[in-house]
């Protein structure tokens, strides 16, 4: 998600247009949503044919057309994003909430994703039986995908696509196999050797954390055997009906762990941030902060969560001034979701801290990298 939003910012166009619109996961909600759809495509066609000339918006139009005739609505997650130029069209399915809405400028109205993204937590769930192990992407408390036969990302896979079936190894069914403590300690971590390699061939593209979901004794042993153990940041062994369960209500079963994890980050960035302070490697003043990050010197930025400043921003003399208005002319009704933006884009990192941690004397703070 990281790169194609990248990709995305990094994409100018005249125009770019970019659609929002809610969907739902289950049926029958989700049979609302071609409709939904069908709306804000009559509002991008009465604009682009108002707006530009009949050949632009036909282009555009005939783009979108492309990508959304036999769109599967039985995927849609809680938002569908659309951007679409005369050169291409792109849909993307998001785990977030959004005010449905078509903006029409020369770039993609990537800010509030990128804030949205920025601030959760993206995970994968492992989650293993001594029969069986599933694979879960989730984004907070929401599932972003359960890994299956259909799952594009597994296209090719070298190792075993997920679910992974123990077939082959010790199962409780094999009568004449020997069933002493150390053999049976043998086969599982054998099978969860051959589980973890495909975590770490489908981890390898995206390099999201880990929970890890089962017993206490499967768990033991597929850390044992784990290629890259510090990226477990949370294992459940509560957790129920992990075979057939929904994938929601496994992610629904770790959340406890997951903000435990999320307060051990805040708790290591305020230590960051009084290092950083004792280098001089600091910044909180907003202008300032906005520069480092437009030049790419920002490696850490720390954002008091749901802080927004409406300024008026110059890219060519860089500067940054508040503003009180943010639906006056020229000003950018939220100067922090440009800064983020830019840390990211330049490859730094956002991190959302509680209120309690930050307060309104210092609700931004960034960690240069020199």
């Amino acid at each position: 998600m990281k790169a194609t939003l990248k990709s995305l910012r990094e994409t100018k166009a005249n125009p770019a247009v970019s659609i929002f619109v809610k969907t739902h996961r289950e049926h029958p909600d989700n049979q609302k949503d071609p409709i939904a759809l069908k709306n804000q495509l009559k509002v991008v066609e009465e604009r682009l044919n108002n707006e530009y000339d009949k050949s632009t918006a036909t282009s555009i139009l005939e783009n979108i057309k492309n990508k959304t005739s036999d769109l599967n609505h039985n995927y849609n997650l809680d938002t569908l994003a659309i951007f679409a130029s005369t050169d291409d069209a792109q849909i993307v399915r998001m785990p977030i909430d959004t005010k449905e809405r078509v903006i029409i400028s020369d770039r993609f109205a990537t800010r509030d994703l990128v804030r949205d993204m920025a601030s959760a937590v993206h995970y994968y769930t492992v989650v293993l039986t001594r029969d069986k192990a599933r694979l879960i992407e989730a984004s907070n408390d929401r599932v972003v995908k359960e890994f299956d036969q259909d799952t594009d990302a597994q296209n090719n896979m070298e190792n075993i696509p997920f679910p992974v079936e123990n077939n082959g190894l010790y199962t409780t069914g094999d009568a004449g196999s020997d069933r002493s403590a150390n053999n049976e300690s043998s086969y599982l971590k054998e099978f969860f050797n051959q589980v973890d390699k495909s975590v770490q061939e489908l981890w390898g593209e995206h390099k999201m954390p880990l929970v890890i979901v089962g017993d206490t004794k499967n768990i033991g042993y597929y850390k044992d055997v784990c290629d890259r153990p510090d990226n477990i940041i949370a294992t459940v062994s509560n957790a129920t009906n992990l075979e057939e369960g929904s994938a929601q209500h496994i992610v629904d079963s770790v959340q406890e762990a997951v903000e435990n994890y999320r307060s051990s980050l805040h708790q290591a960035a305020m230590g960051e941030i009084d290092k950083a302070r004792g280098a001089n490697m600091l910044q909180t003043d907003l202008q300032e902060v906005y520069r480092s990050a437009f030049q790419g010197v920002g490696e850490t930025l720390y954002v008091r969560r749901g802080y927004m400043q409406p300024a008026m921003i110059d890219e060519e003399a860089q500067t940054l001034s508040m503003a009180d208005d943010a639906t006056a002319q020229g000003v950018t009704d939220d100067a922090v979701g440009e800064i983020i933006e830019h840390v990211i884009h330049n490859g730094g990192k956002a991190v959302f801290m509680p209120q309690e941690l930050m307060g309104e004397d210092q609700p931004i703070a960034l960690v240069t990298r020199y």
